[in-house]
């Protein structure tokens, strides 16, 4: 079989799971230790990122023709792809608090919902809050106002009784 062939499903394996994807983020992962590697991938896991090491030609090959097609121009070195369907901050942020930990594991660029993001970019996007965290906040929000209203009526109708 030649090598073409069997790079094919490599390729086509990195295009399917970047294809609707809500954020691909490109890793240089130089110097992280096992322990902390295999830390990290759990954490990914658990939020549902998919967090793979591929060739950098393989990658080139998957990105062509596609929103990722930027990334191309990082491609040196020791690189690896968290990709997520669902959350488009999950991978930037479980990554930068691992790089915090880890000075030479280095957050490289990413696609979010089909717009490129710089190394800067990245970074900022690692701020954001969890989904959950963000609904959590609009329904503490929502909730806030509510309770204050209820509690003044509940002075209000004591303030009665008292007279």
């Amino acid at each position: 079989m030649a090598k073409v062939e069997l790079k094919k499903p490599v390729v086509e394996e990195i295009s399917n799971s970047i294809k609707g994807a809500a954020a691909v983020v490109l890793v240089n992962y130089k110097g992280i230790s096992v322990e902390q590697d295999t830390q990290m991938r759990k954490e990914l896991r658990e939020a549902g990122v998919v967090y793979k090491v591929y060739k950098n030609t393989m990658m080139n090959f998957a990105f062509k023709g596609t929103p990722c097609e930027e990334l191309c121009q990082h491609l040196e070195g020791t690189n690896a792809l968290a990709v997520c369907e669902n959350d488009a901050t999950a991978p930037a942020r479980i990554l930068a608090k691992y790089a915090k930990a880890v000075p030479t594991l280095e957050l490289v660029a990413g696609v979010v919902e089909d717009t490129y993001y710089d190394k800067a970019g990245v970074t900022a996007l690692s701020q954001i809050p969890s989904r959950e965290e963000l609904l959590g906040k609009l329904l503490g929000s929502i909730q806030s106002p509510i309770a204050n209203f209820a509690r003044v009526l509940n002075q209000i109708a004591e303030q009665q009784q008292a007279e």
